[in-house]
């Protein structure tokens, strides 16, 4: 029996607060973040003091993926800084000087937390922090437990990482797991080229998810994503950034190997062409695995296999498209641990309280999640449930929100409902009045281009009329 009821996990509305596109007004940027976070009528009780409040940022690279020489380029890619303090500011303020604020996420596995550190000035904030609130104790680490080097795309080196100092949890979704009778189950392709792992983890009716238990065992969980858009599921706000607190990334996954005539949603064509791509590379990444001495001899053959079945950027491959049909999967099931289980594994007997506050200052539109371009959109959202938060931010974008199956499906599940409302329950609170009211009726929103994959289906109607 379920302990707790979807309603429990969060309310409907959603705020959404336009102001200047700039992180260095302070005063300006603290200013909007809580006129947000206001607008919710959070209880009083919402942070009390002496809780555990974990803060987790999108901090997935520390450059942009196509532009790793522009200084700025990061900018559309993880959680500004600024934001990150604001909000830990607000946090340690409801604690009263008694309690936790730790700042935490799993990177891309390749990519660098000391570089991120160093970049943005993370250490200096814990201690400016610190200081600023004298018996809060403030928290910063890595939730990976392996760093990986990549050669073009090839993984060629891998270290451990300490990863959560309270270690992980394992959560057993089994039955109650979106990837139930999936067509797909044995051809699950996760981060690397260990297929075993990533479909011993979901093979019915086992399906079982590691996430770290820091988060897990917070009493208040602030999602503090980016306003993006992703190769994969459409777009990536506040569902898709908790997939930063699994350790083992691999346990994750992310597309089906095969073309959509085989079952797979590898590539959006069944040609004899993707076939013949799909079993060349399943057969080289097998020969691979385990074995890094041989990765760095793949690099020059997947440079050719460039050249004579086009460049990611221009074909799609790795399921980046909108018929994926696993992604959204693994994304469902995560919220539903973070629902319905805490950091010993069992069922809660409270609900987590959760708030998301949404980074749209600078959006990255384009080729998401890595290597976007920039949208000055000058907005902060926020919101207790993070269906209806990623529902209206594909509102704000200019993106049909039933087109993505992350989307749709939240409000369908069967197996431990995460939604207690429906879409006609979203409202919008904004200080701009075309923004006001029903979610669906917000007028004057921004044209973000999706990515390739996902153009011509995931745009809103308007928007597709006019195409």
């Amino acid at each position: 029996m379920n302990t707790l009821s979807p309603s429990a996990f969060g309310a409907p509305k959603v705020s959404v607060f336009s102001g200047k596109a700039c992180y260095d007004d302070t005063d300006a940027l603290r200013r909007q973040i809580e006129a947000a976070i206001a607008a919710l009528e959070l209880s009083a009780d919402f942070i009390t003091p002496g809780d555990r409040v974990v803060i987790k940022p999108n901090w997935v690279k520390e450059h942009n993926a196509s532009k790793p020489e522009d200084e700025g380029g990061w900018l559309t890619i993880i959680t500004h800084p600024a934001v990150v303090r604001e909000v830990a500011r607000w946090a340690a303020r409801k604690l009263q000087g008694r309690g936790s604020v730790t700042l935490c996420d799993a990177p891309q596995s390749d990519s660098s937390f000391d570089a991120i550190r160093r970049l943005h000035k993370l250490d200096a904030l814990i201690t400016d922090l610190t200081v600023e609130f004298p018996g809060v104790a403030f928290l910063l680490f890595d939730m990976r437990c392996e760093e990986w080097t990549i050669d073009d795309g090839v993984t060629i080196a891998k270290r451990e990482l300490p990863s959560d100092p309270c270690g992980a949890v394992d959560i057993h979704l089994d039955e109650d797991s979106e990837f139930v009778g999936h067509p797909g189950l044995g051809r699950l392709y996760g981060a690397s080229y260990d297929f075993a792992t990533t479909n011993r983890q979901h093979t019915d009716p086992n399906h079982e998810y590691r996430i770290c238990r820091t988060p897990m065992n917070a009493d208040v969980l602030i999602n503090v994503p980016k306003l993006k858009t992703h190769k994969k599921v459409g777009l990536t706000v506040a569902l898709k950034n908790l997939v930063g607190t699994t350790p083992r990334t691999n346990w994750l996954p992310r597309h089906t190997e095969g073309t959509p005539a085989e079952g797979g949603d590898q590539f959006a064509e069944s040609s004899t062409k993707r076939a013949l791509e799909g079993t060349l590379m399943r057969n080289a990444k097998k020969v691979l695995f385990g074995r890094h001495f041989l990765s760095k001899l793949f690099v020059p053959l997947k440079k050719l296999g460039r050249l004579v079945f086009g460049d990611t950027k221009h074909v799609v491959r790795s399921g980046n498209w909108h018929g994926n049909n696993t992604a959204w999967r693994m994304i469902l099931d995560l919220h539903k641990c973070f629902f319905y289980f805490d950091g010993r594994g069992v069922k809660r007997d409270k609900p987590l309280r959760y708030l998301t506050i949404v980074d749209g200052i600078i959006g990255g539109d384009g080729d998401g999640p890595m290597s976007c371009d920039p949208v000055p959109s000058g907005v902060i959202l926020a919101g207790t449930h993070p269906v209806a938060v990623d529902c209206v931010s594909a509102q704000l974008m200019g993106f049909n929100w039933k087109k993505t199956r992350l989307l749709n499906d939240a409000f369908v599940i069967e197996r431990l409902p995460i939604t207690g409302f429906a879409p006609s329950d979203i409202v919008v609170t904004s200080n701009k009045a075309e923004w006001s009211g029903p979610f669906e009726q917000m007028k004057d929103c921004f044209e973000f281009r999706c990515h390739f994959g996902w153009a011509g289906h995931l745009e809103s109607d308007a928007r597709l009329a006019k195409m």
